[in-house]
């Protein structure tokens, strides 16, 4: 199929799910993983309503920034501190801070820029060593941490990756842990606290975490088919 088409299956299939758990499908932002996609490929999503893209590496927004479309860019995968520099004027937020060091980072970029910079952290709730992110015993700390030391910086949620497993209900459990952490949180009133966002399923397990209360899936390869790594961008 068509990335159109495959958007609009994806759509129908979001929309049912978030209406099964008892919420809006509206309510479920769409995030479309675009790692090794060209410009060109962004674009035809951009085109049939994808307003939010998901980038996994820092050089690929810059290769690829002056040739999309007007959208709102997401660093989603794992950021090491000295390319904060290179995106912190480019993405709307970044949904990977697994660190103190990175949190501090990124809020000194920020205040450079006079900005203050959306964020999510980043849960490993698996643990999974393959994984970056902070155990769900560590929110706690680390979210203290920004509130008190990172001025440029809002918190607007949490964010997690599950276990790769054939079933997706296999990692069900995963989902309703990092779920019940951002509840716990989201109570917190802070004007630099406002939990919007729980980033949670990917293209083979979206429907599950909806299920468990994710409200932002970035999905890839159900737009736009399997990644070809040896393609240039």
């Amino acid at each position: 199929m068509s990335i159109k088409e495959n958007i609009r299956e994806i759509n129908e299939i979001k929309n049912a799910a978030a209406i099964k758990a008892g919420g809006k499908g509206e309510d479920v932002l769409l995030v479309a993983v675009t790692k090794t996609r060209t410009p060109e490929e962004l674009n035809e999503a951009i085109d049939v309503g994808i307003t939010d893209i998901g980038e996994n590496k820092v050089q690929e927004i810059m290769d690829k920034f002056d040739y999309v479309k007007p959208v709102r860019w997401h660093l989603i995968g794992h950021l090491q501190t000295n390319k904060v520099k290179y995106i912190i004027d480019k993405v709307s937020m970044i949904h990977s801070v697994d660190s103190i060091k990175l949190a501090d980072e990124i809020n000194k970029k920020a205040e450079q820029h006079n900005l203050t910079m959306d964020i999510l952290i980043q849960v490993n709730a698996a643990q999974e060593e393959s994984k970056f992110g902070i155990t769900t015993d560590e929110t706690e700390y680390i979210i203290n941490y920004i509130l008190e030391n990172c001025p440029n910086i809002r918190l607007r949620g949490l964010m997690s990756i599950a276990p790769f497993e054939d079933n997706p209900e296999d990692v069900r459990i995963f989902f309703a842990q990092v779920k019940e952490q951002y509840d716990k949180f989201s109570k917190i009133q802070h004007e630099r606290l406002d939990f919007k966002y729980l980033s949670m399923g990917m293209s083979h397990d979206f429907e599950v975490a909806i299920a468990e209360g994710s409200n932002l899936i970035r999905v890839g390869t159900a737009i736009f088919g399997a990644r070809d790594y040896n393609k240039t961008v």
